[in-house]
C-alpha cells in the first residue's frame, strides 16, 4: 500500500514489561492502521516518558472511527464497517485483546478519532 512507517521519540526510553505482550500490542495496532488507511498513507508512532511511565501513540489518516462507536470498538467481535472488516479478514478480537493486554499491565488505552481524518491510539504504561 506504499504507507510510510516513521517512529518519533525524543530519547531512548527503557522499560521492564513482556516483550511479547508489547508485540501483540503495536502489531494488532500498526495492522489495524494499515488496514483502514488509503494507498500513500503515513502511519506515525510517537513515544515519550513521562515521570514513571511511557506513552505511546499510533496514529494513522485512515478513514476514522465514528463517533458512536468509538465506545465500543474494544467490545469483544464488535466491528465497526462489517463489510470492510470481513473482506480484510477481521474477526472484531484485536482492540479487545490490546485493551486487555494493557489492563493487565496497569496501564489505560484511549483513541482520537475523525471519520476521514484518521484515528490516534494513545498508551500509557508503567516503566515497571
Amino acid at each position: 500500500k506504499q504507507i510510510s512507517i516513521t517512529v518519533e521519540a525524543d530519547r531512548p526510553v527503557e522499560m521492564v514489561t513482556d516483550q511479547h505482550r508489547i508485540e501483540q500490542i503495536f502489531t494488532n495496532l500498526i495492522d489495524n492502521a494499515i488496514n483502514y488507511s488509503d494507498v500513500d498513507s503515513e502511519i506515525k508512532i510517537k513515544i515519550d516518558q513521562v515521570d514513571e511511565y511511557v506513552h505511546f501513540s499510533v496514529s494513522d489518516k485512515g478513514i476514522g472511527i465514528p463517533k458512536a462507536d468509538q465506545e465500543r470498538i474494544f467490545e469483544r467481535f464488535y466491528r465497526v464497517d462489517k463489510g470492510r472488516s470481513r473482506n480484510s479478514g477481521g474477526t472484531g478480537l484485536g482492540l479487545s485483546i490490546v485493551r486487555n493486554l494493557i489492563r493487565n499491565m496497569n496501564g489505560s488505552i484511549y483513541i482520537d478519532s475523525e471519520v476521514g481524518q484518521g484515528t490516534t491510539f494513545h498508551i500509557e504504561l508503567p516503566l515497571k
